[in-house]
């Protein structure tokens, strides 16, 4: 079969799995290891991500863990996002259960109003919203200096499509940084989804890749890693077939040895079919969250099992 020259689609023929050109000698341990260093040095002014935008309405509040911090989230009528602690400060009671009252919560307990104004013991924390993440700013948390809103990424024009993926693992945020930082291990695996895998610039993180659409067919793009932040992995498609999309890995520390990796994908084309997929874009996003998940199903147990060896003392990196 011939294809057009400038369709994005190309056969591949990739050598068997255990036939492919090993990666580890490109994989440095302290390589990736100094990259993780400059990502955690970054400023992050406290902001933490909490969860995609789209899973907080104004029809009831949403509950999260944040770095041993239980939050309570929920939208005024205008669509602003609030959060503030997630326990009543009356008895304790918790706020994920209570109602929304415009722009207010209220307490299934003993009816306590909570959210328009300063209460003793309880007040909300600077919230963000933009527009496919929500973000809570914790100082006492963070201990940085405080940022007036996240550090963002560049992202694609308006008219992208994004869909966010939520997955838990036994971890702590770094080891889902250095798990992103290490594109070698991609067509190793991850075989169901990368072919050809090839990093170009290891010093820029610049990585030539295959997407599989099918076993003999792909999508070929160049992509580059970078941290705009400590807990924040991102990859810019810089060449190829849906330049300037992009997917943000988050890692949100929950509590004691439990990160969520909160990971959104904004997809973008300049192909004139890319409209057809935006008014599809209900059936498109929970394919791109399936996706997601399906690779986080084996990149948590890579980041679990650093943990592991870190906290016995047994890391080899």
């Amino acid at each position: 079969m011939s294809w057009p020259k400038n369709w994005p689609i190309r056969p591949i023929s990739p050598p068997p799995w255990a036939r492919q050109e090993p990666t580890w000698r490109g994989a440095r341990p302290g390589l990736i290891a100094a990259a993780l260093d400059r990502a955690l040095a970054k400023p992050s002014g406290n902001w933490f991500v909490l969860a995609a935008s789209s899973e907080i309405t104004a029809a009831r509040p949403f509950g999260r863990h944040v770095a041993g911090q239980e939050l309570v989230a929920w939208r005024a009528p205008d669509g602003e996002l609030r959060v503030g602690p997630g326990a009543c400060p009356h008895l304790g009671a918790p706020l994920c259960d209570a109602a929304v009252d415009g722009g207010a919560l209220v307490c299934r307990w003993h009816g306590m109003s909570l959210g328009d104004k300063q209460t003793a013991g309880w007040a909300r924390y600077p919230a963000h919203d933009d527009g496919v993440l929500a973000w809570v700013r914790l100082d006492r948390v963070g201990g940085e200096e405080p940022l007036d809103a996240p550090v963002l990424p560049a992202r694609p024009p308006q008219g992208a499509i994004s869909a966010v993926a939520t997955v838990l693992g036994r971890c702590e945020p770094e080891d889902v940084v250095f798990n992103r930082l290490d594109p070698w291990h991609g067509a190793w695996f991850h075989p169901y989804s990368f072919a050809e895998l090839r990093v170009l610039d290891a010093s820029d993180f610049l990585v030539e890749v295959t997407f599989r659409l099918t076993k003999r067919i792909g999508v070929p793009v160049i992509a580059r890693f970078s941290c705009p932040e400590p807990r924040t992995v991102v990859m810019h498609i810089v060449e190829g077939e849906g330049v300037g999309s992009v997917v943000e890995t988050h890692a949100t520390p929950i509590g004691p040895a439990r990160t969520a990796v909160i990971e959104a994908t904004i997809a973008h084309s300049a192909r004139p079919g890319f409209a057809y997929a935006r008014r599809m874009a209900g059936a498109v996003r929970p394919a791109m969250r399936w996706a997601a998940k399906r690779l986080w199903r084996d990149d948590i147990a890579y980041a679990e099992r650093r943990f592991e060896l870190r906290k016995n003392g047994r890391w080899p990196g």
